[in-house]
């Protein structure tokens, strides 16, 4: 009979293994900043300490601070900033804690070690989400947060402790200075914590609240602050409405599952069985009836509320997703149906409890080696849905990265300046070893607008870095019209199915 402690550091070991070895993997391969998103991610914390003007504003807007704010331990390093570990040492961080939050949770929960070592096993060993934390993407970061809330709840539940509520209002904290499914979850643990609580109702969900609250009200005023408008984030020019609102009015096609309910369950649950393999799904739905048997039904509740999230968010056509099963060979999102894995792993968990103690261990084994069997049977990256969609989505994009930087490494020189574009541009000067206060862009507000607006006057840097037909590119060929400086075209990249890359140099007179 093992003490509860030495299964929790068993627990721990295994996660931070497992977390290591998928770090150096994905390092050694390339593979750290296939996703865009990972890119953009690594480059907004970088821009917060290296920049030409250090305000407040290059915290962003529509994407949540917390995960570059980890960041910024780490992003000041130039060769942990190009390698792009900077970003996913935070990412692989937060796997283990969701991992070791899961496992405590369950562990509480059933009284059963058998069910948490299944549980974390299921969510551990999924390739997908392996690959995720390698990166400097935010979900592994969120999952740590809505596992840390699970756990405290969870923990309350057993305890009446203070310190279990001001615990999971941390950690409801930062589930939603993550990802906007993190504000979703408050106002259920808000009502869990009400009926969990033996006496004082009132004074457990005030204090709960008053923790949680603060970060989703600390971003509705910095979006107000910055942009004159609380809701920046959800409707203004660079949210993901306001992005699918000008698709639309460009005639393209709405996405699968924007105001059909039948759709968006079909790509979601395709998606999810891509993400956790069969194995997973089908461990999970004879669990479903085993937490039934066993009231085992918070911590399934809980679990399932990210992906309900997503469901009403692709519902409501803000999110899609996009699985080559089912939408021409294309990838989209689908790293959001591993919101769903906690919920499969947590009644996969249970699933072990319906056998005697004494046969649970084998039972718990049987359960993992089935949620796992799809990737030994095929044990290829391209198997793994996420690394794919990064795959196939980044090619051009690496390409034109690769040519326009090894250009810029030879040719550019410090202190010249680069007038350009904050987004997929940024690559570019990251690998080329180029600090991001060489460049102006639009983080740079007060400088990017005169220089858009009267170039003739305020657009002096030697260097311009554009997307053909992008602003830079209009506002370079403004500046001669205008009789400002004169820029000519040294270099064009063109790359099969991406954007032709151009970068100009400012005749010197």
């Amino acid at each position: 009979m093992t003490s509860p402690r030495f299964e929790f550091a068993l627990a721990l070991a295994g996660l931070i293994a497992l977390s290591a070895s998928a770090l150096a993997f994905v390092h050694l391969h390339g593979w750290t900043l296939y996703y865009g998103d990972a890119e953009a991610h690594l480059n907004i914390a970088r821009r917060m300490i290296d920049t030409r003007t250090r305000d407040y504003d290059q915290l962003g807007t529509v994407w949540l601070p917390l995960p570059h704010l980890l960041t910024l331990a780490l992003v000041w390093n130039d060769s942990l900033w190009r390698s792009g570990l900077a970003g996913a040492i935070p990412s692989a961080l937060g796997f283990v804690a969701a991992g070791a939050f899961l496992f405590a949770a369950i562990r509480i929960a059933t009284a059963s070690a058998a069910a948490a070592f299944t549980t974390v096993g299921i969510f551990a060993l999924n390739p997908n989400l392996l690959y995720l934390q390698s990166t400097p993407m935010t979900e592994p970061v969120s999952l740590a947060g809505l596992t840390a809330l699970l756990y405290f709840t969870v923990r309350f539940r057993r305890t009446h402790s203070w310190g279990a509520i001001v615990g999971a209002g941390f950690a409801a904290l930062a589930a939603s200075m993550t990802r906007y499914e993190g504000w979703f979850v408050i106002p259920f643990a808000a009502a869990y914590i009400a009926v969990a609580a033996p006496s004082r109702k009132l004074a457990a969900v005030a204090l709960f609240t008053s923790i949680a609250a603060i970060g989703p009200l600390f971003w509705l005023a910095h979006n107000w602050y910055i942009y004159s408008n609380a809701l920046e984030f959800f409707n203004g020019p660079y949210s993901a409405k306001s992005i699918y609102q000008l698709s639309l009015a460009r005639h393209l096609q709405p996405y699968p599952g924007d105001h059909d309910w039948r759709k968006a369950w079909l790509f979601y649950r395709t998606d999810l069985r891509l993400c956790a393999g069969w194995g997973a799904v089908v461990a999970a739905m004879a669990g479903f009836l085993a937490a039934i048997w066993k009231r085992i039904f918070w911590p399934l509740f809980f679990a399932a509320l990210p992906p309900v999230f997503y469901l009403w968010s692709m519902h409501s056509g803000g999110t899609p997703i996009y699985v080559p099963e089912l939408w021409f060979g294309s990838y989209y999102n689908t790293r959001y149906a591993l919101a769903a894995l906690p919920l499969l792993a947590v009644a996969g968990g249970v699933l072990t409890l319906v056998t005697s103690p004494r046969l649970r261990p084998y039972v718990a084994a049987a359960i993992v080696a089935a949620a796992v069997a799809p990737w030994l049977v095929r044990p290829s990256p391209d198997a793994w849905v996420c690394w794919k969609e990064s795959e196939v989505n980044s090619a051009a994009r690496r390409a034109w990265t690769g040519e326009a930087s090894a250009f810029l490494a030879k040719q550019y020189q410090l202190g010249q300046g680069i007038f350009t574009s904050f987004g997929d541009l940024t690559g570019v000067f990251r690998e080329a070893g180029i600090p991001l206060s060489e460049t102006v862009h639009q983080g740079n507000v007060l400088d990017w607008i005169s220089a858009t607006a009267r170039p003739d006057l305020f657009l002096r840097q030697r260097w311009a870095v554009a997307i053909a037909g992008d602003d830079v590119s209009r506002t370079v060929q403004r500046a001669t019209e205008q009789g400002g400086p004169r820029y000519h075209l040294v270099q064009s990249i063109a790359v099969p199915r991406a954007p032709v890359i151009e970068i100009y140099k400012r005749d010197d007179t």
